[in-house]
């Protein structure tokens, strides 16, 4: 694992939570945290991993995630992982702004679309965004490095078998777009109901939300939310936050860095 240099040590700030990300800056995972942080007005060490060199998977890495995935937050020395389990820590240890709503009720609502953002949205843009991104680099890798990267995966493992030389079987892709699709239709009859997520006020549910939809955008599928009224002014609100600047970081956006694959 790799000393970071200046420029990842750039939102490290002298007298600061002892806080260390690690991450990597295209991960939509990452940039949930990087989000929240942000929010939060949280200084923290930067420690981007190399997915190319399978650092996420070097000895040390999977001594502080077990799973073998980006990112991990690391607080005084205690591990933490799972992206939206990192936001709910980062919400509870401190104070202020608040992400979460005040009441029960309210934190029920909102801890619903977190489960809700994991199993099904979250799970669903891997597929469109292996089959654009991952399958070439990995062609480059060649047929050892990649059976590597697979039997060593601790979580994703059956995930990596099933990718082809083109990616997910044409199946596989079109039932992740309609997941896909099912989860921005969700979002727009709650935003019937109000400006964010969870109703009147900003919280983690838009956090966890945001990164799916900018991969979308990055993968040219902004066709799936053209007709959904709500959703388009929302994005544009997520867009105005100063964090959102600050979580995509250069070479967050793959439109950006690497155009030709969109």
């Amino acid at each position: 694992m790799h000393t970071p240099n200046s420029s990842e040590l750039a939102a490290s700030l002298p007298g600061g939570p002892e806080l260390t990300l690690y991450h990597a800056a295209h991960s939509t995972c990452s940039q949930k945290v990087r989000l929240c942080l942000a929010e939060k007005g949280l200084s923290y060490e930067s420690r981007i991993l190399r997915i190319k060199e399978r650092e996420h998977q070097s000895p040390e890495y999977l001594a502080l995630n077990p799973n073998g995935v980006i990112p991990t937050l690391v607080h005084a020395g205690d591990s933490i992982i799972d992206s939206s389990v990192i936001c709910e820590y980062l919400d509870e240890v401190f104070d202020q702004p608040r992400l979460s709503p005040a009441t029960p009720l309210g934190r029920a609502r909102m801890r619903a679309w977190l489960r809700y953002l994991e199993e099904v949205p979250t799970a669903a843009i891997r597929i469109p965004s292996i089959n654009k991104l991952f399958v070439p680099i990995l062609e480059k890798l060649g047929p050892q490095a990649k059976r590597e990267l697979t039997v060593q995966a601790p979580l994703r493992r059956h995930l990596y078998e099933r990718i082809g030389p083109q990616g997910f079987a044409e199946q596989e892709t079109q039932e992740s777009l309609e997941q896909l699709r099912a989860s921005l239709c969700r979002a727009q009859k709650a935003l019937e109901r109000g400006p964010w997520l969870n109703g009147d006020a900003f919280s983690l549910a838009d956090i966890v939300f945001t990164p799916i939809v900018v991969r979308l955008e990055d993968l040219d599928l902004h066709s799936l939310w053209a007709d959904l009224s709500e959703v388009e002014p929302w994005y544009q609100r997520i867009q105005a936050r100063p964090s959102f600047s600050q979580a995509f970081m250069p070479g967050s956006r793959i439109s950006l860095t690497h155009p030709d694959m969109v």
